[in-house]
């Protein structure tokens, strides 16, 4: 016990005290994320939209978080990671409450378009704020420390929103409305004119790095495709499951949100001390691999074996490929950037995952309403092995072989 606890001592050592701060306000942003979890089965049940109307209400969303990755990464290089993540965060919860009030198919889509701009511009500026507080030798922990906060808080956010749900749906927009602008304020008083750390990441460990854009930068456009190809079958997680747990398995909205609230609760228990205990002993190339190939196995799982204790394990699996993925893609992307231009990189970061938050809903739906949840888990399957391997080609020329975590 003594040694488990002294990994976890380890592991969570050394970290900036700006860093925890923003890992805080990412807590407090994502405990209240009850919205986006259930609202496959608030638009089809709720407001009675038709499983294609609901697909295409959730692409909308991710069409907006698309050019809120660009917007927030071209105003972080601007006006700076502050002032983006206080107005996002700010502007983001009070538009919740605004969301409430719209049920019919048209407008709903243009709002939760409006929705997912604003609070998508926080992404960019968050991960630029990352770098910019974290000890450069700690840069791969504190990202994963931020990582930590987002899974902690989702692990609580869905769980009570399933309870809320049980009572009104509205319960959910008003808690993730004044969570985000708790988060907001939480922010602006620790963070108002707070200095941090400038990352100097070594000349060996950073190739090609120059002021010039993210978008001339052919081998890391390659990359962030096939970051875009990892989320379209990652974010099924919020599309199509939660619908597969409804209509094959007929789990209540309390159960789904457990469900779903496991997988925060699994990435915030183990996330840090692996990346502790890996993160400098294995190559990035094979951390990414490995957690695509758990990503889709993760879904086929669900055609081979049936039952509800399966749903457990296949949550595991999925929760394992976002801890093997996920932190160390964003590590490459600052270690690829400099000073000058890391808002546009991370920017083009999120915006591949943004890209997959309007393709994911739109192919999931489609594939579910012609053929069934079972094709779909095995595309799932395919698709995965097809990204691994364009990650095993491209990681390398990027020259991200482990460094400082």
């Amino acid at each position: 016990m003594n040694r488990v606890l002294t990994l976890y001592r380890n592991a969570y050592g050394g970290l900036s005290r700006p860093a925890w701060m923003l890992a805080m306000v990412m807590f407090i942003n994502r405990s209240g994320a009850m919205v986006v979890p259930f609202l496959s089965v608030y638009l089809t049940e709720a407001l009675g939209f038709s499983l294609k109307q609901a697909g295409l209400a959730l692409s909308a969303f991710g069409l907006g978080s698309m050019c809120g990755s660009f917007l927030g990464g071209w105003l972080t290089d601007r006006v700076g990671h502050f002032r983006v993540q206080f107005y996002s965060l700010i502007l983001g919860g009070s538009f919740f409450f605004m969301l409430l009030q719209l049920k019919s198919f048209l407008p709903f889509v243009g709002g939760l378009f409006i929705l997912s701009l604003i609070t998508e511009c926080l992404r960019p500026a968050n991960s630029s704020s990352v770098a910019f507080y974290a000890k450069p030798e700690n840069l791969t922990r504190a990202f994963s420390l931020n990582r930590m906060a987002i899974n902690l808080g989702f692990s609580i956010g869905p769980a009570i929103g399933g309870l809320l749900a049980t009572i009104s749906y509205q319960w959910l927009f008003m808690a993730d409305g004044i969570t985000c602008i708790l988060a907001g304020l939480f922010f602006y008083f620790y963070f108002n004119s707070r200095k941090g750390y400038q990352p100097k990441i070594q000349p060996e460990k950073t190739v090609e790095k120059s002021n010039s854009s993210p978008y001339q930068d052919y081998p890391y456009l390659v990359f962030a495709f096939l970051c875009t190809c990892f989320a379209v079958v990652f974010f099924q997680f919020f599309t199509t499951l939660p619908l597969y747990y409804r209509q094959v398995y007929v789990l209540s909205e309390a159960r789904i949100g457990t469900l779903l609230g496991l997988n925060g609760f699994i990435v915030f228990l183990f996330e840090m001390i692996l990346i502790y205990l890996i993160g400098q002993r294995i190559s990035f190339t094979r951390l990414i691999v490995s957690g695509i190939l758990l990503n889709g196995f993760s879904f086929i799982l669900l055609n081979l074996v049936y039952g509800q204790f399966v749903l457990f394990i296949a949550m595991l699996l999925l929760s394992m490929a976002e801890i093997f993925a996920m932190p160390f893609m964003a590590t490459i992307t600052v270690n690829r950037s400099n000073d000058h231009n890391r808002g546009a990189y991370m920017g083009l970061y999120s915006l591949s995952y943004s890209a997959a938050h309007i393709l994911a809903p739109y192919l999931g739906t489609s594939i579910v309403a012609a053929y069934g949840f079972t094709t779909l888990w095995w595309l799932a399957g395919i698709f995965s092995v097809l990204t691994a391997i364009g990650f095993m080609v491209i990681t390398p020329k990027l020259n991200t072989h482990a460094p400082a975590v």
